[in-house]
């Protein structure tokens, strides 16, 4: 079989792909968690919060359900269905934390979660204090983006 023919035989088999559905599905699950967070606040403005500490309690809220959705299965199984509607940034870093910890568990603490936790957020955490870096020396030196 040459090349040609595999792609044409891949592409019998694959199918269509439900855009219109998965992006439904995408915008209605990542606007739902946004919805969610918003209705957060609003408790927490309710409980006496300044709007900044909301802010934060609200994220830390988020990180903390993703992780234990992550650990209990059913982040994945709502990634499914939703794609990237669950990559709404905190929710979705939650899970590329959690997720590589979780299947490297078995290795142990050190060796398996330790070395593996940051596998797919690694590279996130190192561009964005290298370009916070980079982003204060210029502003210290040339009272740049002030």
């Amino acid at each position: 079989m040459n090349r040609n023919e595999y792609k044409r035989l891949a592409e019998r088999r694959a199918g269509r792909s439900p855009v219109l559905r998965n992006c439904l599905a995408a915008f209605l699950v990542g606007g739902g968690i946004c919805l969610f967070g918003e209705a957060l606040t609003g408790v927490y403005l309710l409980l006496g919060a300044e709007e900044k500490t909301a802010a934060t309690l609200v994220t830390v809220t988020l990180i903390f359900l993703s992780a234990l959705t992550s650990a209990l299965g059913i982040f994945d199984d709502l990634a499914r269905v939703a794609g990237a509607g669950t990559l709404v940034p905190v929710t979705g870093f939650a899970n590329a934390v959690v997720s590589p910890a979780l299947d490297a568990k078995s290795e142990g603490a050190i060796l398996g979660v330790g070395a593996k936790i940051f596998t797919v957020a690694g590279p996130v955490l190192l561009y964005a204090i290298l370009g916070g870096a980079v982003y204060g020396t210029l502003l210290s030196l040339f009272g740049w983006l002030a």
